[in-house]
């Protein structure tokens, strides 16, 4: 009995998938775990492991198609076996099936020889049927795209590419044949398409800034005790069971108690209403290969120091790996963003909307004060706090930013609650 392999549903929140590669091709043997095909959300990758064994019958959604969760993207079964059913469901896919690579003839009249076009007057190209039916939807010439797919094959990728600027080739075309002659300029430039996870960053981060009055106070508190009590986890860490407690951690650990008191910067900014959130739960800015992710600690107010380092680290971990679920990507009421690491003394972390607050964690720096007549040296740690000005004023805000500094510069007290 045949047996459809659908898109997976990586979490709640993720409605589709794009598919990257396939590892089988149709024909193939498969056996139960073995890799069909890698895809992706706007945010994280995946491999998809076989559930079932036998023959992949058929390939139902091509290498970069956006595909809905859930929906079937191949067959797998016995060599022979009837799977008009799944195609039928599926007509562009079927049409895909008989005719993996569909040639058609350019038309001549339109196409000119161009450099950077698709193709040349004459020649044969390659393009999905899915492809083809969004360039047919949106009114363009096929022809004039630029392939991405395998082996040179335009796929819908492409055509949404063309849609960006359909009139590229303009000039090409009303230019002398002769021309197309011409040896092509060397080019001092390559142009590298954005993955989908820097699109979306992308955007988040031009409306962030487009659609809010934010405002960035700076800060920065005694952290000699802070350092200290480091030192004494790390040291104590295998005795008493505990996880490697960073400076984050600890950070992390007091602002999911000092926000509580500040209500205005654990919510969401709803255009005519606030949205006050009873637990912390508290985003963390993570650099990962394929850009910056934040996953959230849910309710970090009910957890321990411990607990949070463990959860950090569980979550920074999986979204480096690139196989975080989504929804521990989502929900988040603050974010902090920490560049000390880098050097940083100070910078305006950018709000992920609807929050109404983001706090940077800069560079520890040596500084000096008067004791009894004296230079004394201490070790300072500034903090950099951005806020929409909609959701909160700046004397709301710096209250919260001396509490947090008042807590870290005595945190073993912070502990003793």
């Amino acid at each position: 009995m045949a047996i459809p392999v659908i898109m997976p549903r990586q979490g709640q929140s993720v409605e589709s998938c794009i598919i990257n590669k396939w590892m089988k091709k149709v024909g193939d043997k498969v056996e139960v775990g073995d890799i069909l095909f890698s895809y992706e959300t706007d945010k994280a990758a995946f491999e998809e492991e076989a559930k079932d064994s036998g023959i992949l019958l058929a390939i139902l959604a091509e290498e970069g198609d956006d595909v809905p969760c859930l929906d079937n993207v191949a067959v797998l079964g016995e060599e022979g076996e009837d799977i008009s059913a799944f195609l039928s469901a599926a007509p562009a896919a079927a049409e895909a099936e008989e005719a993996p690579k569909e040639v058609v003839e350019a038309p001549k009249a339109e196409v000119k020889a161009a450099a950077t076009g698709a193709v040349r007057e004459g020649e044969r190209i390659k393009i999905s049927p899915r492809a083809k039916n969004e360039a047919i939807e949106r009114g363009l010439d096929y022809t004039k795209a630029v392939p991405t797919g395998p082996d040179g094959r335009i796929i819908e990728r492409d055509i949404v590419e063309l849609s960006k600027n359909p009139d590229a080739f303009a000039a090409a075309e009303a230019a002398p044949a002769a021309a197309a002659a011409a040896p092509a300029p060397v080019n001092e430039y390559e142009d590298i398409p954005l993955s989908n996870v820097r699109k979306v960053i992308a955007k988040a981060m031009h409306n962030s800034l487009s659609s809010m009055a934010q405002l960035t106070h700076t800060f920065s508190f005694d952290a000699t005790n802070m350092l200290a009590l480091r030192k004494q986890f790390k040291a104590s860490a295998e005795v008493l069971g505990l996880e490697n407690i960073t400076l984050n951690d600890i950070i992390l650990f007091a602002v999911s108690r000092v926000l509580l008191n500040h209500k205005d910067l654990n919510a969401h900014f709803l255009d005519d209403k606030m949205r006050i959130f009873t637990d912390v739960n508290l985003g963390m800015a993570v650099d990962t290969p394929r850009g910056l992710l934040v996953p959230v600690i849910k309710g970090a107010n009910k957890l321990s120091l411990n607990e949070i380092a463990k959860e950090a680290k569980r979550l920074a971990k999986a979204a480096q790996e690139g196989n975080i679920n989504p929804d521990d990507l989502n929900g988040g009421s603050f974010t902090v963003s920490n560049l000390g690491s880098f050097g940083v003394e100070s910078f305006t972390p950018v709000i992920n909307p609807p929050q109404t607050g983001i706090l940077g964690v800069d560079t520890i720096t040596t500084r000096v004060r008067m004791v009894d007549g004296q230079m004394v040296p201490y070790q300072a740690m500034g903090i950099s706090l951005t806020y929409d000005h909609r959701a909160l004023d700046g004397a709301p805000a710096s209250r919260f930013a001396q509490e947090l500094c008042r807590t870290l510069e005595n945190i073993q007290a912070l502990l003793a609650k």
